[in-house]
């Protein structure tokens, strides 16, 4: 397509908008992530030589259009919430506005890095809310599709509002808090438990225990034992990986309190999600720290988010697929947020009264703006604020 945008002389100034579609069921909301990523492609957007040299043998592109390319850089603008924003289907998670064939060219980078960190942002978020306070952290590196997604899942989920990550290259990058525990198998390279539980806190006090390998009553039997040998302090957290979650929990918590070990934090982990935490934090269950993996990074009900990137002005023309099912629609949009639901309008339209703008200049010219610059805290900090279920109209000027 962009050989043909050259050739036919389309390059003129295109508005293309990445939108959700729809939201997984039961959900009320999503968390806009992954923004940041999204504007290090665009602002390094460009062929190199071994790139160029690997399109020189595919018959669909002649020199000319190689050479166009080995200048190509993204030279466009670029709108979108900030990032960790509350965002509902229907709204932009980027506005791409760039001669066309760079806003043409950078579709699937778009979509790729914005919709999954979005997806697991979203998802992190509810099982957040569901936790009411008690602290969540992921443990989900090995479960995501690959190392990169494994990293930006562990960004995304403290964007939502967890506590640690298990990533250590995670915490290197973003700053995020390293925490994580013991396998089950350096207890079955133990001589037995209790000497995995003592060369375990021998070596790093106050450290949490891993005690369902074989038995779960045993191992906080062993758990206490390595506690007295060690003295106060010594145990800071027992973990639970498997089995009823709440009745372990409660028969852990009635033995390290009788022992007194009352300041022993109780850790649940394996296959959790937002239904699972919500229920045992229903049923009272004493689960101290909640972390998730699999069903965060990999979530079951929701493999990816229903999204598109489309064109939806040329020229100042707008444009708009009429397709079955899968329609658009045309017009450069702002999104007006007031205090109790959200309006989808043309961007050149006035704004309404007691609304504030929520898509933002990111990019200009192909450079971040100071909007586009956000820390981690700040995001983190956004991401805590209105996450419910709102109402979004669509100003009818739009659909003529």
């Amino acid at each position: 397509m962009a050989q043909l945008y050259y050739e036919r002389g389309m390059t003129g100034e295109a508005v293309f908008e990445l939108t959700v579609r729809g939201l997984p069921n039961n959900w009320d909301y999503l968390i806009a992530a992954g923004l940041d990523r999204a504007l290090a492609f665009l602002e390094a957007l460009h062929f190199d030589e071994d790139e160029l040299a690997f399109l020189k043998t595919l018959p669909q592109f002649d020199q000319r259009f190689l050479e166009r390319l080995s200048d190509l850089r993204f030279t466009g603008d670029a709108w979108a919430p900030p990032e960790g924003a509350v965002v509902y289907p229907g709204e932009p998670l980027i506005q791409v506005i760039a001669p066309l064939p760079e806003a043409q060219i950078v579709e699937t980078a778009m979509i790729n890095q914005i919709a999954y960190p979005t997806l697991v942002a979203s998802k992190a978020a509810r099982a957040v809310d569901a936790a009411a306070g008690r602290p969540v952290i992921e443990f989900g590196g090995r479960r995501a599709h690959g190392s990169e997604a494994a990293i930006e899942a562990s960004r995304a989920t403290y964007i939502a509002g967890f506590e640690a990550t298990s990533s250590v290259e995670a915490g290197r990058r973003f700053g995020i808090p390293i925490t994580g525990t013991m396998a089950h198998s350096f207890v079955l390279a133990s001589d037995s438990e209790a000497d995995a539980f003592d060369a375990f806190v021998g070596r790093y006090p106050a450290t949490t225990l891993l005690v369902d390998t074989y038995d779960t009553a045993s191992g906080v039997t062993n758990a206490i034992k390595t506690s007295r040998r060690f003295g106060p302090g010594s145990v800071g957290a027992i973990r639970i990986d498997s089995g009823n979650f709440r009745n372990e929990a409660w028969q852990a918590r009635i033995k390290l309190d009788t022992s007194g070990l009352s300041d022993v934090r109780i850790v649940a982990s394996g296959g959790l999600d937002e239904y699972q935490i919500a229920e045992l934090v229903g049923s009272n269950a004493p689960i101290d720290v909640f972390a998730c993996g699999t069903n965060i990074v990999a979530p079951p009900d929701a493999a990816t988010l229903d999204s598109a990137y489309k064109m939806v002005e040329y020229e100042g023309r707008p444009v708009a697929k009429r397709s079955v099912g899968k329609p658009s629609i045309g017009h450069r949009k702002q999104v007006w947020r007031s205090a109790d639901h959200d309006l989808v309008a043309r961007a050149d339209d006035s704004a309404p009264a007691d609304a504030e703008a929520l898509l933002q200049p990111v990019m200009e010219g192909g450079q971040r703006t100071a909007q586009g610059r956000d820390s981690l805290t700040q995001i983190r900090a956004r991401a805590s604020l209105g996450r419910r279920s709102r109402s979004v109209e669509i100003d009818p000027s739009l659909l003529r």
